[in-house]
């Protein structure tokens, strides 16, 4: 099978493994091989967005204070589960292919968001949420290792860019749509939904999905091989700076999400506004994965992550210093024209670093997801309740959260990742810290 990239043509051959799990019988074409992943990341989104509207029904249900950050546990358990799941899939991936973890994980994903639905108690479904999280992981690190299975370069930036923008349509419907299934229906029918979406992706998937792994890139699952694509993965110098940059990029992202429903209901008293809000944010995040899809093109990934770096530092400055004013309650339009720059700056550059933080790992693309997922995941689920857990009334937490985590990873772009690279991508295939 022959697909086309901007890069240009590149042949993936087909290997069915001898079953129907193993190869689909009528395997997708480009677009839709493209739609098929685009859904797969999709589903960790509608695990979380469908969620937020809910959160007021749900501190009521189970005796919350009002204001509680107990109930941000429903997302932080998720985001955990998505830490550690990887490596349910990701090594054994490189072995037998993409699709029957991917298969596992989906089917997980529905037991558990059934099983949260059914939790008689808020312990049962944190629990549950955990494990659903585990079931997210297999569909949001595989479809980037098929992504890198058969795309490379700034090939790859593009088409990540382009699939978030059409991914970041969830967040956009998904709050509006779980506020109004909750006036129709019992808070707990936002569970159900990603049950019955995860069962079509399934059956979607099994019928169309073709394996990307090719017969020859199999790596045999031992301790040995284990270690030796970690070692490959740890000791890139690049892949390692990128992730941790993407650790605290997404550390900005998750403090949005724990924090923006609290802010809207505590600061500003505008609890209804939320899901405008929130999908005004998204279809933002979604211009901003567009336009970074345009100017990957233009200027290249290495030269445009650089950039973008400095841009980010400036805007989540102005952040800050906005939401330093009248003690913490600025003006509400001040604060939503601030976040409205930072929040996608920020996102954009996250599928940047990722498609770097994968280039020079071909080899391993099953290990290196499960790796980058898990420490970008964890770390960065970790790090927005970090910020959440400080909320005194006011902006100025979430808006110091967001300078330092900027920052911090505006300095492992621009001092550990690309120091001294110029702006050839290919050249960070080659960055070792043995090498150093």
């Amino acid at each position: 099978m022959t697909l086309t990239s901007g890069a240009g043509s590149l042949d993936v051959e087909q290997h069915p493994h001898g079953t129907w799990l193993g190869s689909a019988r009528h395997e997708a074409g480009r677009r839709e091989f493209i739609a098929i992943v685009t859904s797969m990341m999709a589903m960790g989104a509608l695990g979380i967005d469908l969620m937020l509207p809910t959160f007021p029904d749900i501190r009521s249900e189970f005796g919350m204070a009002a204001d509680s950050a107990q109930v941000v546990w429903i997302v932080t358990a998720f985001f955990l589960g998505m830490a550690v799941g990887p490596w349910l899939y990701g090594p054994i991936s490189d072995r037998y292919g993409r699709r029957r973890p991917l298969f596992a994980g989906l089917l997980l994903y529905i037991a558990s968001a059934a099983g949260a639905a059914l939790a008689p108690s808020f312990a049962w479904i944190v629990a549950a949420r955990f494990v659903w999280g585990l079931g997210a992981a297999a569909p949001r690190s595989l479809s980037i290792a098929m992504i890198r299975d058969r795309f490379e370069g700034n090939a790859m930036a593009r088409l990540m860019s382009m699939i978030m923008a059409v991914f970041l349509l969830v967040p956009i419907i998904a709050p509006s749509l779980g506020a109004g299934l909750n006036v129709f229906a019992p808070w707990r029918i936002v569970f159900w939904l990603p049950a019955v979406a995860a069962a079509g992706l399934l059956v979607w998937a099994i019928r169309r999905l073709p394996e990307t792994l090719t017969a020859e890139r199999q790596r045999p699952f031992t301790l040995a091989s284990l270690r030796a694509a970690s070692r490959a993965v740890v000791t890139n110098r690049s892949t390692v700076c990128f992730t941790l940059a993407m650790t605290f990029l997404f550390g900005l992202m998750t403090s949005y999400l724990a924090s923006s429903e609290l802010i809207l209901e505590e600061v500003y008293d505008l609890r209804a506004w939320f899901p405008l809000f929130f999908g005004c944010i998204a279809v933002l995040l979604a211009s901003s994965s567009l336009n970074n899809a345009r100017l990957v093109g233009r200027l290249g990934i290495t030269k445009l992550i650089r950039r973008t770096s400095f841009v980010v530092i400036g805007t989540t400055g102005l952040l800050l210093v906005v939401s330093m004013t009248n003690g913490g309650h600025p003006p509400f339009w001040g604060f939503c024209i601030t976040v409205a720059l930072v929040v996608p700056i920020a996102q954009g550059m996250i599928p940047n670093c990722n498609t770097a933080a994968m280039m020079p790992v071909p080899h391993v693309a099953g290990t290196a997801a499960a790796i980058i997922g898990t420490v970008t995941t964890a770390g960065g689920s970790l790090l927005g309740s970090v910020v959440s857990s400080q909320f005194d009334g006011t902006v100025r937490p979430f808006a110091i959260g967001a300078m330092v985590y900027v920052s911090t990873a505006a300095a492992l772009i621009l001092i550990g990742a690309t120091r001294g690279l110029g702006d050839d991508p290919t050249a960070l295939a080659h960055v070792s810290l043995l090498a150093e």
